[in-house]
């Protein structure tokens, strides 16, 4: 009988599981990928290729939803991904694959957006290119991640530029 009542307690639980933010109404942040296959330097420093790339998308994604939860009540933020350029490059040494991060590779990356307010009223659209060549000369703040540099290129992006366009 206890086992009969985990299982009824489980199925009715999945629908508290399934969050707002999967229902594509209630994003904040959309992000779309184009191509990994085109993108200047999304080489992994060890594993698969597509690892790594999910390991992109989801820390990505989870950076722009992280931002957006500072945009207005109903406002909407779509970004398509045109080109990345991580921080760093990746070298060959005698066991692996490593990402040697110095000065000369500085991160860079090529998205549009579109941003839109509660109404569905178009704000701004543009195309983005950013690049950060002085990003080792600044102060690291917080935890620092894998991505910390690309990140910390579109945080100070959202915080600087996008913000403002918000009245």
């Amino acid at each position: 009988m206890k086992v009969i009542n985990k299982i009824a307690a489980l199925i009715l639980s999945i629908p508290l599981l399934v969050s707002a933010s999967d229902n594509p109404s209630d994003f904040k942040a959309k992000v779309t990928w184009g191509d990994f296959n085109d993108f200047t330097d999304v080489r992994p420093n060890g594993g698969t290729k597509s690892a790594f790339h999910k390991q992109i998308k989801k820390s990505f994604e989870t950076h722009f939803a992280k931002l957006a939860k500072k945009l207005p009540q109903g406002y909407k933020l779509r970004i398509k991904i045109n080109d990345l350029d991580l921080a760093g490059d990746v070298l060959f040494s005698s066991v692996k694959e490593i990402r040697i991060v110095k000065p000369i590779h500085f991160p860079k990356i090529k998205f549009s957006y579109v941003l839109t307010d509660n109404n569905g009223k178009l704000i701004n659209k543009d195309d983005v290119k950013l690049k950060d060549m002085s990003f080792m000369d600044k102060i690291k703040r917080g935890r620092e991640g894998v991505f910390y540099y690309d990140h910390r290129l579109i945080s100070d992006w959202f915080n600087k530029e996008l913000l403002k366009q918000i009245k």
